[in-house]
């Protein structure tokens, strides 16, 4: 299976939606071409930034073909599956794998507490139910299911399960995920921006990046420089990120990400709702940083 793809800096893209709260096609375009345009290796569609939880499986596969149809090969596109239910999963990655998305990206049942071999058994029958590479998704904070290291060893041994996305926090566990698939063909992407530097130098392919979505030059500055072997130049670049970064938290999940790219003038329109936009504070807070980054001009 090729997986020579599967690197870089991926943005978990945002989907604009319209009034009744459906994707929003002219936006969702403009946003995948800023993305590419800015460098970036692959696009996620329905990741957490892109709201998945919010919107119908119809509406899903519509957001994944629009994506599709205006990346045009450009990149890859990877296609994010975060329903609870085992068969709701399969039937979104076998329509992603219709659709001719390039890999999927698998997240654990969220609300439930499943034990390490109901987790196995979930894994390993969407990841069978397609031909596609797959990569886990760890989040532990959020879905309250954290991937072991244990249960990842025995994901990485079914042929079509390739990689990680890890946004636990947790070096430590990054870094004994990486030890331990190091003589495998197993790829992990860094899920906390403000650690994309420290994950690549324990071996991580890139990142699954949300700031991509709004400074992708800086996020693929990172990545490059580090590939270069500009240790120096990595680190900066990181260092001027995690402000940026740091300020979603001040924000409820994932608003801070759409709110940012409006700043910009992007147009990613409004949260699917309970979520509202970030307080005037956080807005401010996020627009100085921004204009600083030059993302802004002249603070507007």
């Amino acid at each position: 299976m090729d997986t020579a793809f599967i690197r870089g800096v991926i943005p978990p893209i945002v989907t604009p939606i319209d009034d009744e709260e459906r994707v929003e096609e002219a936006g969702l375009r403009r946003i995948v071409d800023y993305v590419i345009r800015g460098g970036v290796h692959g696009i996620l569609a329905m990741g957490s930034n892109g709201e998945f939880f919010g919107l119908e499986f119809e509406e899903q596969e519509r957001a994944l073909s629009i994506i599709l149809d205006q990346a045009a090969g450009r990149v890859p596109v990877y296609m994010g599956i975060g329903a609870i239910a085992t068969r709701a999963c399969v039937k979104t990655a076998q329509m992603a794998e219709r659709a001719g998305a390039q890999a999927i990206t698998i997240l654990p049942p969220m609300f439930l507490t499943p034990n390490e071999e109901e987790l196995f058994l979930h894994f390993k029958t969407v990841a069978e139910s397609v031909r596609l590479p797959v990569l886990l998704y760890n989040n532990p904070d959020k879905v309250k299911n954290n991937i072991s290291v244990k249960l990842l060893l025995r994901l990485a041994e079914i042929p079509n399960i390739v990689g990680m996305k890890d946004s636990s926090g947790d070096m430590t566990l990054m870094a004994e995920y990486l030890r331990l698939t190091r003589d495998k063909d197993f790829k992990i992407f860094a899920g906390r921006d403000v650690m994309i530097l420290g994950s690549m130098a324990y071996g991580a392919v890139g990142c699954v990046a949300s700031t991509a979505n709004v400074v992708p030059e800086l996020v693929v500055e990172i990545y490059d420089k580090w590939m270069a072997g500009d240790l120096e130049g990595a680190r900066e670049a990181q260092f001027k990120l995690n402000p940026f970064r740091m300020a979603f938290n001040l924000a409820s999940f994932p608003v801070a990400t759409k709110d940012a790219c409006n700043l910009i003038g992007l147009a990613a329109g409004s949260s699917i709702k309970p979520n509202l936009r970030s307080s005037d504070a956080v807005l401010e807070q996020m627009k100085t940083i921004l204009t600083e980054l030059g993302y802004i001009k002249n603070g507007c």
